[in-house]
């Protein structure tokens, strides 16, 4: 039980700290690139693969964004990684989807991206593709933010309150602030199914 007591008072802890400015500016960002009917590219690996792949779905169906993420078909991401290397699979699928001035990428990491110490070298060259080609840059990282911390025009870090569970933080707030997003006023377009059920 001391675990279990222990995990939720850290939990409760990282919501009082999350910075709900930040969380503001990425709304304005969002908002903004889907009033211009730009997409959405969701990156992430690991837990945040998978995570990339809900946030797409809830962009798409509840605030009526155009949203992908890389990860979801396996069979080129694996190609990619195979033939090109890790390092340039994300920035190689973004060219491929024609990112451009319009659109925007959303990374969801634990680290944010770090070339030095070799920690998701393909977030960072797909961060500065975007940079590159005039896209929005959002994250919502962990830890320190990395290298989407340093260069995002918007991102969340997720506070660190335990250093021992900086992954099942980071992973598990991704989703309490991507859902916050898309149930947010200004982003949400259609009512949640068991929110319309009378």
């Amino acid at each position: 039980m001391d675990h279990i007591k222990q995990y939720l008072i850290e939990a409760k802890k990282v919501i009082d700290q999350l910075d709900a400015g930040a969380i503001e500016r990425m709304v304005g960002v969002i908002d903004e690139v889907r009033e211009r009917n730009g997409r959405m590219f969701v990156l992430g690996v690991g837990g945040s693969a998978a995570n990339a792949s809900h946030a797409v779905n809830d962009f798409r169906k509840i605030v009526g964004m155009e949203a992908y993420a890389p990860t979801d078909n396996v069979s080129e991401l694996t190609a990619r990684t195979n033939d090109d290397g890790w390092a340039s699979v994300f920035v190689e699928w973004l060219k491929t989807n024609r990112l451009g001035r319009d659109d925007m990428i959303l990374v969801l990491s634990v680290g944010g991206g770090n070339v030095e110490k070799n920690v998701s070298p393909n977030l960072v060259s797909a961060i500065q593709y975007a940079r590159e080609v005039g896209a929005k840059v959002c994250g919502i990282v962990g830890r320190d933010g990395g290298y989407t911390a340093e260069v995002a025009d918007a991102c969340v870090v997720i506070p660190t309150v335990n250093p021992t569970h900086v992954t099942p933080h980071a992973e598990a707030f991704q989703g309490v602030v991507w859902h916050l997003l898309v149930s947010h006023p200004r982003l949400k377009q259609v009512e949640t199914k068991w929110e319309s059920v009378k």
